[in-house]
This record gives C-alpha cells, sequence and structure tokens, in this order.
C-alpha cells in the first residue's frame, strides 16, 4: 500500500512538473517568430508590439488582399484574444492562391501569439486558430477528367 502512495506521489509532482508555466519566447528585437500553413501555403510571421499595421512580403495588408473577407480571416487571432491594433505583423508568403496565403497568415499570427504571450494559448486553442488545417487538394488521377469526374459518357 505505502508503494503505490509512493508511485502516486511521483506521478502528481512529475505531472506538476510538466505544466510548468510557459515562458515568452522574444527575440532581442522584441519580436516573436512562428510558421503558418495552409493547403500549398506558407507564411513566416514576426509580430512585434505596435500600432497594428500588417506588412505582406513588403505590401500593406489592402495593397496585398484586396477582399475584405481575407483581411477578416487575418485579423481574427487578434479579436479572439482582445489585441486589436496592439501587435505590428511582418510577414512573407509563398505558394498557393491569395485565400490559401490568407489562412497560412492567421494560422502564423497565432503561433506567433502564442509564442509571445504563452497565457493566450487556451483561447486561441479553443477557437482553433492553433491546429493547422492539413486539407489539400487532391491529385488528378489517370483515365480521369479531373480527381474524380469521369469523361462524359457516349452511347454512339
Amino acid at each position: 500500500m505505502a508503494e503505490t502512495l509512493d508511485s502516486l506521489k511521483e506521478i502528481k509532482s512529475s505531472a506538476t512538473a510538466s505544466a510548468e508555466v510557459r515562458k515568452p519566447k522574444r527575440d532581442r528585437q522584441g519580436r516573436s517568430y512562428a510558421t503558418g500553413k495552409r493547403k500549398d501555403a506558407v507564411a513566416r510571421v514576426w509580430i512585434k508590439p505596435g500600432k497594428g499595421n500588417v506588412t505582406i512580403n513588403d505590401k500593406s495588408i489592402d495593397q496585398y488582399f484586396a477582399r475584405p473577407v481575407l483581411k477578416m480571416i487575418i485579423n481574427q487571432p487578434f479579436e479572439v484574444a482582445n489585441r486589436e491594433n496592439e501587435f505590428d505583423v511582418i510577414c512573407t508568403v509563398k505558394g498557393g492562391g491569395l485565400s490559401g496565403q490568407a489562412g497560412a497568415i492567421k494560422h502564423g499570427i497565432a503561433k506567433a501569439l502564442n509564442e509571445y504571450e504563452p497565457e493566450l494559448r487556451t483561447v486561441l486553442k479553443k477557437a482553433g486558430f492553433l491546429t493547422r488545417d492539413d486539407r489539400v487538394v487532391e491529385r488528378k488521377k489517370f483515365g480521369r477528367a479531373k480527381a474524380r469526374r469521369s469523361y462524359q459518357f457516349s452511347k454512339r
């Protein structure tokens, strides 16, 4: 009986040791970095305290993303964490289309916010922003018009 109590105490102590308070990860300039991915797009994202400026591939967010829906997608992590206009975002994004790039930037911003302020993890995780959406386009198969669509059948 005493042996089981000792083993339970060891398990509890190891569990509390693993549940340590996370420390923020910032570089010398006070920035946090993260990589976001969505479809074929990959975004490298740096966030730092600022006025809410978003720079994508050396362009402003208004120049890079013309559609308001894409701008809304990028700002979602800040809205959920109640940190609108508190951070400047500098990112480079490659690959995919505009929608995939916006999703990659959103994923990168959420991960960088988590690195900058680890206490925001529960809020961002609950909203699903820290999970990579791994859906990609299915490849085209031979003997098919597209991935699954057959060629049109002709009786004569």
